[in-house]
């Protein structure tokens, strides 16, 4: 029997001299990569980097099969080259053994005993946010989110060891970090060495970060106390390979790494879980009616999350419609197979959950936000809200419980109300995040 060859893999157009589909998806990098879906078939190329060949994968099964079964194979890509290069090696940006060994060092701070450790903090720092929320007020929802998301970092990874000196230091730098790594990631490599302020003050901010995580670790090492936090947990971590503690510069690129990664997810979908809401009072109704059920008037605890099914069932419809990754990497480090394309060594895969999981075949009426169509049965294959394969998300449970936890306190304090008419448009940056959502604080009455 002769089997038919596969079709060449088509190329995207538009491409320009030097820059490749930079200028695209610097212009409108959601509204690019959704284009390529409506136009191409299950994959397609398009250059992010002059000289290397990057392809798009589009079809459900076949990034399954790139994540799961082609996974211990495959270098993890420029995304999180980049990433590495600018924030510094860690288990985020790490591939083959060297993620595993990672991975194992990290393991014991995502523990199931841990997360429910972290829960009182989580709650309290979303609480304290709230009592500074004035009624009546114009609130900037993603800008507050990022600040609730830090402080929980700060308390889960610091204990509280910052100041309010060092902690609004961290903030602001992180911000800048955060917009800045997006924007790294999709522009070619020499345009990060221009003599640009955008590229000096991104160099300033994670420099100032990286300097602020290392005075805590010294300052930790040199109290000798265990806080019980992660960043106790890193100093007590060795080395797989040299059988020593890990160094301030490994335990500063986990941090900081993690810091990005976790913060910019959090405060993204919080604030597209608070938008939705907004939206529509009957999915807040029926949340609200649910927390009374579960919680009467006390405050949430860890053993309460997983009897909040309504509200697991709006975030994880959130990770669906607004999911926060829009390009995820992979690279073939030698001649592979992919359903039935053969890639050379050296290809640099991509595929976009923004995009797979609006897709209408996957998901009917995909731009409909309905938390009931998780009610029943599994998840289509092509649902990733955390990746799959061994390279899935190492901090799945903590970020879920982290935003039930938000999401519990919150709701049962303060309505968000969007201005009549206001469009909410997505942009993505580090994720894809509200590009501006302001909603009017109101306090819950009886």
């Amino acid at each position: 029997m002769t089997l038919t060859a596969p079709p060449p893999i088509p190329r995207a157009a538009g491409s320009l001299p030097f820059l490749g589909h930079a200028l695209h998806l610097v212009r409108d990098n959601l509204g690019f990569i959704a284009s390529l879906r409506r136009a191409y078939g299950p994959l397609v190329e398009i250059t992010l980097q002059p000289g290397t060949r990057t392809v798009v994968v589009q079809d459900p099964a076949l990034i399954r099969t790139m994540l799961v079964d082609l996974g211990p194979s495959l270098d993890k890509g420029r995304f999180f080259e980049k990433m590495g290069q600018l924030l510094g090696d860690s288990v985020v940006t790490a591939a083959g053994q060297t993620h595993v060994r990672k991975r194992r060092q990290l393991q014991p701070a995502f523990t199931h005993d841990k997360i429910a450790r972290y829960v009182d903090v989580m709650r309290e720092e979303a609480a304290a946010a709230v009592a500074g929320w004035r009624p009546g007020r114009r609130l900037d929802v993603r800008e507050a989110m990022v600040g609730l998301s830090l402080s929980m970092l700060a308390r889960t990874v610091f204990s509280g060891s910052l100041d309010d000196t060092a902690f609004r230091r961290l903030r602001r730098d992180l911000s800048v970090v955060m917009n800045g790594v997006g924007a790294r990631v999709m522009l070619p490599d020499w345009a990060e060495r221009l003599p640009l302020p955008v590229n000096r003050r991104f160099d300033r901010a994670r420099d100032a970060v990286r300097a602020t995580v290392d005075r805590a670790v010294t300052e930790l090492k040199a109290s000798g106390h265990d806080t019980g936090d992660m960043l106790s947990m890193l100093l007590r971590a060795e080395d797989e390979e040299t059988g020593r503690p890990l160094t301030g510069h490994q335990i500063c690129s986990e941090i900081l790494t993690l810091a990005v990664a976790g913060t910019e997810t959090t405060a993204s979908v919080l604030s597209w879980v608070l938008y939705e809401l907004a939206r529509d009072p009957g999915i807040e109704a029926r949340v609200l009616a649910e927390l009374e059920e579960v919680l009467g008037d006390r405050p949430v605890a860890f053993a309460d999350l997983e009897r909040l099914s309504y509200l697991n069932r709006v975030v994880t419809e959130t990770f669906r419609l607004h999911h926060t990754g829009w390009l995820v990497t992979r690279r073939t480090a030698t001649e592979t197979r992919l359903g039935r394309w053969t890639l050379p060594a050296g290809t640099e895969l991509a595929y976009c959950q923004h995009a797979l999981h609006r897709d209408p075949e996957l998901f009917p009426d995909p731009l409909t936000f309905d938390p009931d169509r998780w009610r029943d049965g599994p998840p289509p294959p092509g649902f990733l809200p955390f990746g799959a394969g061994r390279h899935k998300c190492i901090g799945d449970r903590f970020a879920v419980t982290e935003l039930l936890t938000a999401l519990a306190t919150i709701l049962r304090e303060v309505r968000l109300v969007l201005d009549p008419g206001q469009t909410v448009r997505p942009v993505a940056r580090a994720t894809v995040r509200p590009r501006t959502l302001l909603m009017t604080v109101r306090r819950r009455t009886g």
